[in-house]
């Protein structure tokens, strides 16, 4: 179980029933409204896709943006630890639902900052890589974005309510400061 703390009553009254799926890293998630998903981000993004009309909705939670080196390489199995791949893989699960991907409402999180006493860029920046490709991908498929909570310092707890199509986002802190690095 997840802890949660700084949601309202009505939202953790919500979170009180079972929740149905925990993603790991580099796993997504499609399913109609009788589940909740939840997952813990840092520097990961999680997608959600969620069609009103059926509520059918989706979840990844994507490592990096990308895959090097496999662009162009049909022969490789589609991964979801890579951004454009587990959407890619998200898109194709709806579609067995009839579902395009312009029918759905989409809502980003994560991408945050878990190293913020290193001043390494390759570090500091892959959040923010995350986050806006995740953005730029979602454009590309002609998917709206309703809503967002990228960057920033810490983790994020994230939990996905398939029914209501209702996303919680709490961002957490780390316990340490610069001084303690």
């Amino acid at each position: 179980m997840v802890y949660l703390s700084g949601f309202d009553t009505e939202s953790m009254r919500l979170l009180g029933r079972q929740t149905d799926r925990f993603l790991q890293p580099g796993e997504y998630f499609v399913g109609d409204a009788s589940h909740r998903v939840c997952t813990l981000l840092g520097s990961c993004v999680s997608v959600t896709l969620w069609n009103p009309e059926r509520r059918i909705g989706a979840m990844s939670h994507f490592v990096l943006a990308t895959r090097a080196g496999t662009l162009h390489d049909t022969h490789v199995e589609l991964d979801a630890r890579y951004g454009d791949e587990a959407l890619q893989l998200m898109l194709r699960e709806l579609e067995r639902f009839e579902i395009a991907p312009a029918q759905c409402h989409a809502k980003v999180f994560g991408g945050g900052n878990m190293f913020p006493a290193q001043h390494m860029s390759c570090i500091a920046d892959v959040g923010r890589r995350n986050g806006e490709a995740a953005r730029e991908m979602l454009h590309a498929h002609g998917i709206h974005v309703v809503s967002e909570s990228l960057f920033g310092v810490g983790h994020r707890q994230i939990v996905f309510d398939i029914e209501e199509g209702d996303v919680w986002s709490r961002q957490v802190r780390p316990c340490f400061s610069a001084d303690d690095a």
